[in-house]
């Protein structure tokens, strides 16, 4: 620049009108050397790149590409081109230095964001996402960063130290933890959700206390997203899975069938011994027809081992309806296409209440498609209700008002 102003006093200009000159001068070359590396960068060497990347057989440099990691690294070369140009301005060097170098550090922020976020775009194409998400370490990476980068700026921005600055960072440690509490309480709680395999996404899971009861589709530093099958979004505190209860249904999956377990309530006013007719009756039931022979040799040989006289019905054993009904239903269910034969399955009486006598099926589905195990469930429990009739039982509800209005026509017509 001293030459160029020397060029301009020799010419007969002045020396201040020369300076001023000769800064516009350095000035425009430096916006013509900054716009044309920007220029450089964007339409020449990241299409260029672009095209290399396409036709490459990884996936990973494409997330890169999409992420416009490239775009922000080239981002920082017009800083340095100014901070490289900062000795042709020497009466204001060290402000475009110090002002050069802020704006490097600003987009070295953008790049360590992107960077981190193609990481994580990258890790979660592999298997092991579900099962080990990183969403919250490279938060704490991005977290750690920022703060560095930040004391920095603002060191450089003031003209001190940042080794002092950063020094002082164990001082700062009190204040970092008071303010970002919840964020290492969420840190900590993620650890340990994934080194126990507490939580994976894509885990069904259940917490009534925030209202979550939905898919998990996001495990962050903080955070716990569950998008519930209504298709609300649901963010749960990290650290509140580990403190309080929630219910995972991955051991659902895992087994590979869904639970059936419910009760139909039998009027026991209905249930009583099986009469001779009834008994055969039974016997032409395609489910019924060996347990009755079975169980009427049993019973044979019971009362006359203890020489029970049988023609009282209170004396030895006999058939009941509601005994035979319960074989029936498990021979059903047994046979049930929809169900999973090599799982539990139990037909069983619950203690009677003032409901009736409780008979629960306990069963689990050969698969754990929501839809599919309604579907199975209801079309067990149709038939059920529907043929407890055919055993003589009736099924217990509250009086309805059709049942009040036909005992009033019963009373009226006496």
């Amino acid at each position: 620049m001293p030459y160029i102003i020397d060029l301009f006093v020799e010419n007969g200009m002045s020396e201040n009108a020369s300076e001023y000159l000769s800064f516009g001068i350095m000035v425009l070359i430096l916006l013509f050397v900054c716009i044309l590396a920007h220029v450089l960068i964007k339409k020449v060497i990241l299409r260029l790149m672009a095209k290399f990347v396409v036709r490459s057989r990884y996936k990973w440099d494409d997330l890169l590409l999409e992420g416009k990691l490239f775009d922000r690294i080239g981002n920082i070369v017009p800083g340095i081109i100014v901070y490289s140009f900062a000795p042709a301005f020497p009466n204001i060097e060290e402000i475009i230095q110090r002002f050069s170098f802020i704006y490097i550090l600003l987009i070295l922020i953008l790049v360590i964001n992107e960077l981190l976020d193609a990481v994580n775009d990258i890790y979660r194409t592999h298997p092991i996402s579900k099962v080990r998400p990183i969403t919250g370490l490279l938060q704490v990476v991005k977290i750690v960063s920022f703060i560095i980068i930040g004391i920095v700026m603002v060191a450089e921005f003031m003209g001190a130290n940042p080794l002092i600055w950063l020094s002082g960072i164990g001082a700062f440690a009190a204040v970092f933890s008071f303010v970002f509490k919840d964020s290492i309480l969420g840190f900590i709680a993620g650890i340990q959700l994934t080194s126990n395999d507490m939580l994976r996404i894509g885990d069904w899971i259940e917490m009534s206390k925030y209202g979550a009861d939905g898919d998990v589709i996001d495990i962050t530093l903080n955070t716990v997203k569950v998008r519930n099958f209504d298709k609300t979004i649901v963010s749960i505190p990290a650290y509140a899975l580990v403190s309080d209860s929630f219910k995972n249904w991955r051991g659902m999956k895992e087994f590979g069938g869904r639970r059936i377990k419910r009760s139909i309530y039998i009027d026991v006013n209905s249930i009583g011994f099986c009469t001779p007719e009834m008994i055969e009756k039974f016997k032409k039931i395609h489910y019924l027809k060996n347990y009755i022979e079975e169980k009427e040799n049993e019973i044979l040989e019971y009362n006359q081992k203890n020489q029970v006289d049988t023609d009282v019905l209170v004396n030895g054993r006999h058939l009941t309806n509601v005994g035979t009904f319960r074989a029936y239903i498990r021979n059903y269910i047994k046979n049930h296409p929809g169900l999973n034969p090599d799982k539990l399955q139990i037909v069983r009486q619950l203690p009677p209440g003032e409901y009736g006598l409780p008979l629960e099926i306990y069963a689990f589905t050969s698969t754990t498609n929501w839809v599919t195990y309604e579907n199975t469930q209801s079309d067990i429990f149709d038939h059920v209700l529907s043929v407890a009739s055919e055993f003589g039982l009736r099924l217990f509800q509250n009086p309805s008002g059709y049942d009040i209005s036909q005992l009033h026509m019963q009373m009226r017509s006496k």
